[in-house]
This record gives C-alpha cells, structure tokens and sequence, in this order.
C-alpha cells in the first residue's frame, strides 16, 4: 500500500469515488465467506428451527441498521472507520479503540486463514487423495493475501467484483441440492436439542459481521452519494448474509452434517467448496488486512507503506496458529460486546451532537480525549458483557442490542453535560 495512496490520515477526494454497486461486491463477498456458512451451519444445529429464523432476521435487521448508519456517516464525510474514531474519541482514545480493532481484525485474519489451510487440505485429501500439510498452506495464503493489500481498495473491488457472482452460484446449487428430497416446512420440522437461546444466536449473527459493520466506511467512502452506502448495508446484510446464514443451516438439515465441507461434499459441490474457501478467504482477509492498515497509520501516521502491511499480515498468519477457530462462536460473540458500543458512540455523535466536527480540519487540531465517548464505550462493553455471562438480564432479550443503545444514551447524556468541544 503506498504512502498516501489509501488516504489513512484524510478525507479520500473525489477523483476516488465510484458507483455503490462496485462497493457493494467487496461488502457481499464478506457474507459469502467460510466463517459465515460455519457460523450458519453451527447456529442451525444449536437453535430450534423458530429460534434459528427468528435470530437471523432480528440479527440481520441489527447489523443492517448498524451498517447503514456508519456506512452513510462514512460516505458523508469521506472518512474511514479510524478516522471517525478519532473525532469521536479524541486522539488518545481513538489509540486504544483502533488499536483493539486491529487487533482484532489479526485475529480474524488467523481465523480465516485457520478455516482456509484446513479447508484445502481437507478438499485437497477428499477429492485427490493427496495430503498436505496445513502451515505452507497458511503461510501461501498470508503472502497471496498480504500481496493483494499492498494495492489498495482498487485491488479489493476488481477481484470481489470478479469473485461475487461465482459464490452466488455455489450457493444458489447449495440450496437447490437442499430441496431435492425434503420441503422447507419438512427441514424445518426436524427435531433436535437446543443448547442456546435466541439472544445468543442473534449474537453470533451480529458478532459474525459486526466488524465490518462498523468499519464499513473504510469501503463507503469511496461511494459517490451517501444513498449508496444505505444500498450496501441492505445488499450486505439484509439479502446476501441472510441467504447465507439460511443456506448453510438448511444445507445442514438436509444433509444431517454437522460440518459445513462435509455439507458442501454430500451435494457433489467439491469444487464448489473450494470456490468458496479460496476466493472467499481472499477477499475477506484482504480487507481485513487493509482496514487493519488503515487502523495502524491512522493511530501512528509516520508508520506507512507497504513493510507495514507486510509486517502486519506476518502477525495475522502468526494469528493463525492461535487455535482461535476453537471457540469460534465464542469469539464471534466477543467481538460483538467489544464493538458494537463503537457504533452507538460514532452515529451518536454524528448524528445528534457534533456533525459540524467531522472535517479535516477537527482532525488537524482535534482533542486528546473525550471522556464521554470513552466513558460510554467502556459502560456499553461491561454492560453486555454482564449480559453475556448471565449476571445480568438483557432488557430487549439481545445483549447487543442493549450495549448499543446504552452507549448511545449514555454518551449523548455525558455529551451534554460536558461539551466536548469540536
């Protein structure tokens, strides 16, 4: 990534901007990826049928909302996610916030660097016969992966524009093979043992996407109007990670699989499995990658180039050895109490208290610290992460729902009472 190229300390200009559509593929290639169909497949498995529907939409319609509001904040002011940050929460604050998003971001890179690895030996084993070792695999991926980064967005969108349609297909052939011998009414009825609620599985949606949720303005700024960023969330999130989620869990009713390659092999898509293990991961991870880039020279802005990307994908393949797949779900519905008080602070902010503050100029001479942004963050994660572990009861029945919102009040009650100033 060259210096300046992706403007990681600056509003981008309008000699960058492109057609939502365009945008909209790199969004939709995150719904088509691995993680995604393992976190639908384990979903279907832990839930009722009622439960599984029910905390897809409510989950789908969160990160819709949630995406849509960052996303047009993005495309409004021509800022990445970082940047953002940075005006709400001061330039301290915004250290620490960014810092935790891009570790993070490393982390799911190891996941899905994870999941990649052992989805190709696996196809490579069952289809050819052939076995290879995991850690080349991961280390070829990281390098493929880091090599994309290095180019920028432009880079991203031609390949998530090439790719999209091929995963749409696998999908649409995965959900055709579904219904072949049963009825949506008959997978639906099967019977089986729930271990997790609905605000747990609607947690697990949220804490699939709720990422790139909220740093969907590291993509929207380059949409021309701010309507198109609300497109995007809708495509996203609304359609094409519903169908996914969906897909997997009928897949897996029909199947009677329990792992989501072992899904893909049932219904002859052998290399429709590999479509989407490689191309997916691809994509997902270059992003990944690049908005940790983005996060990084946003909180050190001397620190810029292509050794930081190379640097930084050295520490996501390292990610991968972390056994983090492990506790999958688990890590999924961390992020979401991490992260989504973020979003409530920012579209809070923006919308209600300061939207005059978010300029370049705020940037140039902007504030060390905002209490109440930082206040509301912390009060909004330790809030839903009582709600997680049962200490506490939720008050919508969705601990992310509540952190959200609790964040929001709060900051906009600390907000008036202090005043920061923009």
């Amino acid at each position: 990534m060259s210096e300046n190229s992706e403007f990681s300390a600056a509003p981008i200009t309008d000699d960058q901007l492109v057609a939502w559509p365009r945008v909209a593929a790199i969004a939709v290639m995150v719904a088509f990826s691995l993680p995604v169909f393992v976190a639908g497949l384990e979903m279907y498995h832990a839930l009722t049928a009622t439960d599984f529907i029910i905390a897809l939409v409510v989950g789908s319609v969160i990160l819709t909302l949630i995406g849509a509001t960052m996303g047009s904040i993005g495309a409004r002011t021509r800022m990445s996610s970082y940047l953002l940050v940075r005006i709400a929460f001061g330039d301290r604050g915004a250290a620490i916030v960014n810092l935790a998003f891009a570790v993070s971001l490393i982390g799911w890179f190891g996941v899905n660097i994870d999941l990649f690895s052992g989805a190709v030996t696996r196809l490579a084993n069952d289809l050819w016969g052939v076995n290879w070792p995991e850690w080349p695999i991961e280390v070829a991926a990281g390098v493929l992966m880091t090599t994309t980064t290095v180019f920028g967005f432009r880079a991203i969108n031609m390949l998530a524009t090439a790719l999209a349609p091929v995963l749409a297909v696998v999908t649409v052939m995965l959900l055709i093979g579904s219904f072949e011998n049963d009825s949506l009414s008959a997978l639906m009825a099967l019977e089986k043992t729930a271990t997790l609620t609905v605000g747990d599985g609607v947690s697990a949606v949220v804490g699939g996407i709720i990422i790139g949720a909220i740093i969907l303005p590291d993509i929207t700024r380059f949409v021309r109007e701010w309507r198109g960023a609300l497109y995007v969330a809708f495509w996203a999130y609304m359609v094409v990670e519903l169908i996914v989620f969906a897909a997997a869990g009928i897949a897996g009713a029909a199947s009677g699989k329990t792992e989501i390659l072992d899904v893909m092999l049932h219904f002859g898509l052998g290399l429709g499995a590999f479509a989407i293990v490689i191309a997916g991961s691809w994509v997902l991870n270059s992003l990944n990658l690049y908005s940790t880039v983005l996060s990084v020279e946003a909180t050190f802005p001397k620190l810029k180039g292509t050794l930081v990307t190379a640097v930084l994908g050295g520490l996501g393949v390292g990610a991968a050895f972390l056994n983090i797949l492990d506790n999958f779900l688990v890590f999924l519905g961390f992020l979401a109490v991490i992260f989504v008080p973020v979003a409530g602070v920012i579209a809070t902010d923006f919308l209600l208290i300061r939207r005059e503050a978010y300029t370049a100029e705020t940037l140039e001479g902007n504030q060390l610290l905002s209490v109440p942004a930082f206040g509301a963050w912390v009060a909004g994660a330790a809030f839903a992460a009582l709600i997680s572990n049962g200490s506490i009861g939720s008050v919508f029945g969705v601990g992310v729902l509540d952190s959200v919102i609790l964040s929001a009040l709060l900051y906009w009650g600390l907000a008036k009472i202090v005043q920061p100033k923009g």
